[in-house]
């Protein structure tokens, strides 16, 4: 049966990929900066006679796959290159070289899953009808997202998906298990940045001043109403602020200018636009009462994570197939984002997650913090569900 062939055939590399996740691990690179980790997977590629083209906004990479009948159907299979700037702190033989970047979120163990997704691919070709796109996406974790990048570069067409899988490491599932959400799955994700202009003057003499950062603390303050107020409270919704930063300013200076930067996350596109025209308006006009002047920007980012339903089901499916029914979860919204939701907007797609947790080994930190690390047992369960669901989708070459 072809689903114990690759069950076989993921035991048999999971070393090797082990292997290219620690060299990732420990080479990581900041999005649109992902030169050495494209040329890794080139080579990867050129080793397994699979086709590929580079260069994909900036340093993607692209291979092709075909197998019997592969006019039949095309399928394609996702994963993400780059580092978040975080300082490691685990002490492990892989710990990552590169002071200050860290592959905080998994993103080496997608690559090194994909590579081993197309190892074993490529060894049952005969035996699958279709081809498989191969998509090494650059750039993440920045906008305006290395995903629309690709799209507008055509990486839909010349052979055209008709569908498309992805999957991230998720830490709040133990190793050996993946998670599943129908529909919208995950949040759209804007970048807010507000900048307040008043005038500075000496702490002592606060009446001869504008203050700015008294007129920030009203401003988040009011915004907050955006949320607890305006919304749709039927409509998962998040403003968060992490940073304020003065422009000047000391312990007795009131400095001229405050900068504020934030994010706002929801579900309904709608309700996403008019939310940004609030958030302008009740800035602006805290702002002008108390004297000061505010130039907001809001910068879309990306858009709601659509799980499609046929798809996914689909793919649940075949992944209670694969690893039994007791280790496929049906898992919650998340309000954070992912520019796989990119790729969901033009051809219907499944993200699913992967767990990598192990808790009687300590390995719990979430994701983007210093500590993260994952049970490398998931490499194995990556790599071969993944080509389960792939072949699930195109079709045994030998019917």
């Amino acid at each position: 049966m072809l689903r114990d062939v690759i069950q076989g055939l993921a035991k048999k590399y999971h070393g090797q990929v082990v292997e290219m996740r620690r060299h990732l691990h420990m080479h990581p690179e900041l999005s649109f900066k992902e030169e050495q980790t494209s040329k890794y997977v080139q080579a990867t590629l050129k080793r397994l006679g699979i086709p590929f083209t580079s260069e994909w906004a900036g340093h993607g990479v692209v291979a092709i796959l075909e197998c019997q009948k592969p006019d039949q159907d095309v399928i394609a299979l996702r994963a993400d290159l780059d580092a978040l700037p975080i300082m490691e702190k685990n002490e492990v033989p892989y710990k990552s070289q590169n002071p200050g970047v860290m592959h905080a979120c998994g993103h080496d163990v997608h690559t090194s899953s994909l590579l081993g997704v197309a190892m074993i691919l490529s060894e049952i070709r005969s035996q699958i009808n279709g081809t498989i796109k191969f998509i090494f996406q650059p750039a993440e974790e920045r906008l305006p997202g290395g995903a629309s990048m690709m799209i507008s570069d055509g990486v839909l067409r010349d052979p055209a998906p008709t569908a498309i899988l992805g999957q991230h490491v998720h830490p709040q599932l133990p190793v050996g298990t993946v998670g599943f959400r129908i529909g919208q799955a995950m949040a759209s994700s804007d970048e807010i940045t507000i900048r307040i202009k008043g005038n500075g003057g000496h702490g002592a003499m606060p009446h001869l001043a504008i203050d700015p950062v008294l007129i920030s603390a009203h401003v988040i303050s009011a915004l907050q109403s955006v949320v607890s107020r305006a919304s749709d409270p039927t409509i998962p919704t998040v403003l968060s602020f992490g940073m304020i930063n003065s422009e000047g300013g000391a312990f007795n200076v009131i400095p001229d200018s405050v900068v504020i930067l934030g994010t706002f996350r929801t579900f309904d596109e709608t309700w996403r636009l008019a939310a940004h025209e609030k958030i302008k308006a009740i800035a602006q006009g805290v702002t002008s009462g108390m004297g000061g002047t505010c130039d907001v920007d809001i910068q879309k980012g990306y858009p709601v994570l659509i799980n499609n339903e046929e798809l996914t089901l689909r793919c649940r499916e075949a992944a209670r197939e694969y690893l039994g029914i007791t280790q496929v979860y049906d898992i919650p919204q998340r309000l954070t984002s992912e520019d796989f939701a990119h790729y969901t907007h033009h051809i219907p797609g499944c993200f699913y997650r992967l767990g990598v947790a192990n808790q009687s080994r300590g390995i719990v930190s979430a994701v983007h913090t210093p500590t993260f690390n994952i049970d490398e047992d998931a490499l194995e369960t990556s790599t071969g569900l993944m080509a389960w669901l792939t072949v699930s989708r195109l079709g045994d070459g030998r019917e």
